[in-house]
């Protein structure tokens, strides 16, 4: 049994007000949001659904785990993920009541358009290939989207800093699930959704990296708050430890991931955290905080994978031994 650690799961505690942010980043806004519409692909979720294999479903029929040949690590992490995509009325709700009125506001509802998307299609994939059973599904969703477990934010900064690490996350997390797939239609419809998420986590960052300009140290503030108590969304999903758990061990999302493809990449080399200036005395203090945090991240991530690397050369020497044992007939 692995002991990789889980992600933390605890909630993200908002502070204070951002004053005027949200009208001083309504130009940057306006820019990413144009670019995102002349980028993003329209694309629809029922081309991408193989429906020909619901032909001979009986719906009325109990779903067995015989019905599928979805490795168990793979059913986790599709369960995780649709029901992540299903709390989207609650991340609307935390992203909209900091969002003002302008095109800021605009961008968040049609983020909302398209992240509706994603369960649309996820939801219909896995009930046309009976992958995972459709009434825990249904549950899980009742559960998920009855409860509204969602970060909420009282400042703007603390949710573009969030909404920056979530995205790029829950890319890694549709890609890699998707990894573990062998149907290309499923294959397909993880890219898909990935890619979207890669487009939403784009204009985040990039929003962060103007807010930067203009709010150095309320933004370096906002980037102690969040990335040290950074969790992925579906904390509210039933089992969720024991489901993340799962995940790291399946190399879905996992510590070496957050540090080495989220937080090191995003953090200190695109917003260039250690390089920002103008700092007050208690934003210095942020980013000495977060700094530390970072390594201890890192370390916890070398950590990691020097337990998968010896994990590997364990396994490797068993199976050459096993294999000269057989060429010398014992």
């Amino acid at each position: 049994m692995s002991t990789e650690p889980a992600l933390s799961l605890q909630p993200i505690q908002p502070h204070a007000s951002s004053g005027g942010l949200v009208a001083a980043l309504e130009g940057a806004a306006e820019r990413l949001l144009e670019r995102h519409i002349e980028t993003a692909p329209e694309w629809f979720p029922h081309e991408l659904v193989p429906w020909h294999r619901a032909a001979d479903l009986d719906p009325s029929e109990p779903w067995c785990s015989e019905d599928s040949s979805v490795r168990p690590e793979a059913r986790v992490a599709l369960l995780v993920n649709l029901l992540t995509e299903d709390n989207l009325p609650y991340y609307f709700n935390a992203l909209h009541a900091v969002s003002g009125d302008g095109p800021l506001a605009e961008w968040t509802r049609r983020w909302t358009a398209e992240e509706g998307r994603h369960s649309i299609v996820i939801r219909d994939y896995l009930t046309v290939t009976r992958a995972i059973d459709p009434i825990e599904l249904e549950r899980g969703r009742m559960q998920q989207v009855s409860h509204g477990v969602a970060p909420q934010f009282d400042t703007l900064a603390d949710a573009l800093v969030y909404a920056t690490l979530q995205e790029l996350a829950t890319r890694i997390s549709h890609r890699s699930t998707g990894k573990l797939l062998d149907d290309p239609a499923g294959v397909a419809v993880m890219n898909r959704v990935a890619a979207d998420e890669n487009l939403h986590h784009l204009f985040y960052r990039d929003l962060v990296a103007a807010a930067i300009e203009v709010a150095p140290s309320e933004m370096v503030r906002s980037i102690d708050h969040v990335v040290s108590g950074f969790a992925m969304p579906g904390t509210g999903i039933t089992d969720f430890a024991k489901h993340a758990r799962v995940m790291a061990e399946a190399q879905v999302y996992d510590f070496a991931l957050h540090h080495d493809q989220v937080v090191a990449p995003i953090v200190l080399g695109r917003w260039k955290l250690e390089d920002i200036v103008g700092l007050d005395s208690e934003a210095e203090a942020a980013r000495d905080r977060v700094l530390r945090h970072i390594r201890r991240l890192r370390k916890a991530a070398d950590r990691l994978k020097a337990r998968r690397t010896r994990s590997r050369a364990v396994a490797e020497a068993d199976r050459r031994e096993f294999q000269v044992a057989v060429r010398n007939g014992r």
